[in-house]
């Protein structure tokens, strides 16, 4: 497999390099932010040898390609495109400011919740188990441990 060649052949199917905002990678996908999306051609970008899918995510084109494989396309597209590596979360930073407003509220949400939700599952799990003890009888309610 040609990484070069599947570089080369992915840049005027994305729009050129001028279309392309940011470009990271995952274990299994190329992610690029575009700068205009409807530049992309996801149909002709899944055909391309060694691409196993194409989507669009939250502000983000995905291109999967697999364990191991995306490295070395990553490595040869920054190099085709002529753009420094990003991180993944460099990448969302960018791909977040073109969300619309509804997707922005959904996101918002999502971060304040998600890092609670160990916190609530745990005291359901202590309201449960406090609910068994008081059912079977397991310690006296007199007792200071109830």
């Amino acid at each position: 497999m040609d990484f070069e060649q599947i570089s080369r052949s992915l840049l005027p199917l994305l729009g050129g390099k001028e279309n392309i905002a940011s470009a990271a990678h995952c274990a299994t996908r190329l992610r690029l932010v575009l700068v205009d999306d409807s530049l992309a051609d996801q149909q002709a970008i899944g055909k391309i040898d060694g691409v196993k899918g194409c989507f669009r995510n939250a502000g983000q084109m995905q291109i999967i390609f697999g364990t191991g494989v995306v490295n070395k396309v990553y490595a040869a597209f920054i190099q085709a495109a002529g753009i420094g590596e990003s991180s993944k979360s460099e990448a969302a930073d960018i791909a977040a400011k073109k969300l619309n407003p509804f997707q922005r509220i959904a996101r918002l949400l999502s971060n304040i919740f998600v890092p609670i939700i160990p916190a609530i599952v745990a005291s359901g799990l202590l309201m449960g188990l406090l609910g068994m003890v008081k059912t079977y009888g397991w310690v006296d309610p007199g007792n200071a441990i109830y």
